[in-house]
């Protein structure tokens, strides 16, 4: 039951007993003094009748929880690995256990008093939090930029037109959308809430946010974004669904402000007036990260070939090394690239870290991971892994960093990043 919901209901408890005082006390003995009644009568009716609604409202709402819960473990439960693997999952299964399990907690605990002292937090569960939702939704917005994906398709469930997960709800979008803007990544944020207003028009479905929310963070980010224009269209929708929101109002003249301001710059430069070009900004001033990022993403969507000369160069061959462990346990390898030298090695992580503590580790916001440390001091297995890695790398470990288990793989970076071996394995 929401605050309105709560008040209601106590204004009628006041109401019901105020009448039965009013009675007792012979106040009203004739039809004419009845008559007084029959206004507070309605107003009983209509506050009953509106509590009846926000229940149905909230029960319908718990409901829906349920039955998105029920198809989505379903699913889960007939393929677990692909459901996780899918970001889309990853993110709304997080969301669930998040935000959803909040709002369902505060729809039970509204409803009923009894139902108070039940709580949500089990000892003997794992519970995601914020922090994990928030590494989710930036996880598949980087996949979404990586692979040049459609926002509107994502938010259907489906990756380069095939449906891999249930559509995105106005909610789930709205959360995306929401820890996008606080993560200052507001271009996809914006993408993300302007396909929530979409889908919240079209559900018709009471959420925990208005369409007045919506319309605050599409306004504001387009601002974010320089885009003052679309930034003042959006307010005044704002203001039409609620023109009682002060900041909004004060936004209106402080956008047309901008928008002269910029109309007049862009007047003087044609003219000539001032040197410098303002309707011709400078694009794509490109720093070393982001050419090497355009060509990460381009690796990744498979848009960069091998050129016929670096293909006939990578062989696959026997490791026998330096070392003379290799002579007995020679490590197959595969280059995958020269200079500089990426190199596969097949058949050498053989589970061999099995028996460690359990790591602490840390989200790293540059990267979707989170990562420990794992030093050859605390297990014979530990150690085992930086002698092989010594093995085959023929680098003294006295330099390296110690081993780092992160939830995308395990890594051992030697020295100051002369090389970096990485393992990956499937953990059951």
């Amino acid at each position: 039951m929401d605050n309105m919901s709560q008040l209601n209901f106590i204004s009628l408890t006041i109401l019901v007993v105020s009448f039965a005082i009013l009675v007792n006390g012979d106040i009203f003995t004739s039809t004419h003094e009845m008559e007084f009644l029959l206004p507070t009568h309605q107003r009983i009716l209509e506050e009953l009748d509106d509590y009846i609604i926000k229940e149905d409202q909230r029960l319908n709402t718990l409901k829906r929880y349920l039955a998105i819960f029920k198809g989505e473990q379903k699913k889960a439960t007939e393929d677990p690995v692909n459901y996780v693997g899918n970001p889309i999952n990853a993110f709304t299964l997080i969301k669930r256990l998040t935000y959803d399990l909040k709002e369902i907690e505060t729809k039970i605990k509204i409803g009923a008093e009894y139902i108070n002292n039940v709580t949500f937090s089990h000892n003997d569960a794992i519970y995601p939090t914020q922090e994990d939702l928030t590494g989710a939704a930036v996880a598949l917005s980087r996949l979404q930029q990586t692979y040049e994906l459609e926002v509107d398709e994502l938010a259907e469930g489906k990756l380069k037109g095939v449906t891999y997960s249930t559509p995105l709800t106005a909610g789930d979008c709205y959360e995306l959308g929401k820890t996008l803007y606080n993560e200052k990544d507001y271009k996809d944020a914006l993408e993300w809430m302007t396909v929530a207003f979409r889908k919240y028009e079209l559900e018709q479905i009471s959420y925990y946010f208005t369409e007045e929310n919506i319309f605050d963070y599409i306004a504001f980010t387009n601002y974010l974004l320089g885009d003052i224009k679309s930034a003042l269209e959006w307010t005044k929708k704002l203001l039409i669904v609620n023109p009682n929101n002060e900041r909004a109002g004060d936004n209106i003249p402080y956008y047309h402000k901008l928008i002269a301001e910029q109309e007049e710059a862009l007047k003087r430069s044609r003219r000539g007036d001032i040197g410098e070009k303002l309707n011709e900004e400078i694009e794509n001033i490109s720093t070393a990260y982001d050419i090497e990022k355009k060509i990460y993403q381009k690796l990744c969507r498979g848009e960069i070939k091998l050129l016929p000369s670096m293909a006939k160069s990578l062989t696959c061959q026997y490791l026998t090394g330096e070392h003379p462990f290799l002579r007995y346990a020679a490590i197959k390898m595969e280059y995958l690239y020269r200079d500089p030298d990426i190199v596969m090695y097949y058949d050498f992580y053989r589970a061999v870290v099995h028996d460690t503590k359990k790591v602490g580790v840390k989200p790293a916001h540059f990267r979707i991971s989170k990562t420990g440390w794992l030093y050859d001091d605390e297990s014979p297995s530990i150690a085992r892994v930086s002698r092989r890695v010594s093995d085959f790398t023929n680098l003294d470990m006295k330099s390296s960093e110690p081993l780092q288990p992160g939830e995308l793989s395990f890594r051992k970076e030697i020295g100051n990043r002369i090389a970096t071996v990485l393992f990956y394995g499937y953990y059951q």
